[in-house]
């Protein structure tokens, strides 16, 4: 039996099943729902061969192309199916492709024949990215944990996390630390739409009665873009920024970025020459070369500091608020945030503020 389900009923329902995306790895790779399993009916290749026999010869020669070039797999799919349903031990599965047409109806056909419970999304994954569209251009009660580089904002809102505050975590998402040195070498970053897909689907999680804590970022995180909806959000939010002592922040970057491959290091500060100066990136060069590793980070950490003054003038001084801080601990930190916060009225939410983010999602 194939059932059609809407959006919100679809990925209410797919919690309790198997969620697979039949489109090709390519399709996948730029942009998918989040916890859906690939099992592409045709390949990269192969979806070029159909979609140039319809637009060539029409509809029917198409579909008989398509199903030439599936073939035997039909079989291979219903065993792959029934293996993850078994290892997760549930029943159902919930079958999308692009726009809910041919492909995900040949996917939910062949597996209803076999005997699964199967449920398509109406409108495919063309309906879903136009939710996370509209999600990122909605208002969220955002306030900001901001500090200089080496400050552990990071640690210190994933902390509060534990705590029962809510964090959306940029960089965690983005797959990147914010600098010329965030990617570490190796972080692979996520396309721009999975990126945006996965902040719409925290967004779409937060309570919107209560405040969203972000981290301070510039607009772009590595070669990812904050939307430009959200961004201004988080210009416009409220900031607390956490003061640290300098040798505290030297020591914490060094444990962070010291122990990464000197190479790397290297092709990072070429990539800010034009920023740092030719002295100041000979010197850090050099730094590196000599594994004098706190020089290193003292040099660049100047730069650093610049930039990240330059973005604090650019905001509104009334929605700026200063916390002293002895040291990096990102627990006894969290703690000092989250009791600062709730003395200050400006960190209060009012609840006729927001429109609901989920009110149109649930109404589909």
């Amino acid at each position: 039996m194939i059932k059609q389900l809407p959006l919100a009923d679809f990925l209410a329902s797919s919690h309790d099943g198997l969620l697979i995306d039949v489109r090709t790895p390519a399709e996948f790779e730029q942009g998918h729902i989040i916890g859906a399993l690939n099992i592409p009916l045709f390949s990269n290749e192969e979806r070029v061969l159909v979609g140039t026999s319809y637009k060539q010869k029409g509809r029917q020669p198409a579909i008989l192309l398509g199903f030439e070039l599936v073939g035997a797999r039909w079989a291979t799919y219903i065993r792959q199916v029934d293996s993850l349903l078994k290892a997760s031990k549930k029943n159902k599965v919930f079958v999308h492709c692009w726009r809910g047409g041919m492909r995900s109806g040949a996917m939910s056909w062949a597996l209803s024949m076999y005997g699964f419970d199967v449920h398509v999304l109406v409108g495919g994954y063309k309906t879903y990215r136009q939710f996370s569209i509209e999600t990122l251009k909605k208002d969220f009660p955002f306030v900001i944990l901001s500090g200089k580089t080496g400050c552990a904002k990071t640690e210190t809102l994933l902390e509060m996390k534990q705590m029962g505050e809510q964090v959306i975590d940029l960089e965690g998402i983005a797959q990147h630390q914010g600098s010329s040195f965030g990617s570490k070498g190796n972080m692979y970053q996520p396309s721009q739409e999975q990126f945006e897909n996965v902040l719409a689907h925290e967004l779409h999680q937060m309570d919107i009665e209560k405040r969203i804590w972000l981290e301070n970022e510039s607009v772009a995180i590595g070669k990812r873009i904050i939307p430009a909806a959200i961004f201004l959000q988080m210009r416009n939010a409220q900031i607390i920024n956490m003061q640290l002592p300098l040798e505290e922040r030297l020591n914490f970057l060094n444990s962070e970025y010291g122990i990464l491959p000197a190479e790397f290091l290297k092709d990072s500060v070429l990539k800010i020459t034009k920023r740092l100066g030719p002295n100041e990136t000979k010197l850090s060069l050099l730094a590196i070369d000599e594994n004098r590793m706190e020089d290193f980070i003292s040099q660049v950490l100047v730069y650093y500091d610049k930039t990240y003054q330059r973005g604090q003038e650019k905001r509104s001084p009334e929605s700026i608020h200063e916390l002293t801080l002895d040291k990096i601990d990102p627990v006894h930190n969290a703690k000092a945030v989250i009791e600062y916060s709730n003395t200050k009225s400006k960190f209060q939410i009012p609840n006729s503020k927001f429109q609901n983010p989920n009110s149109k999602f649930q109404n589909q």
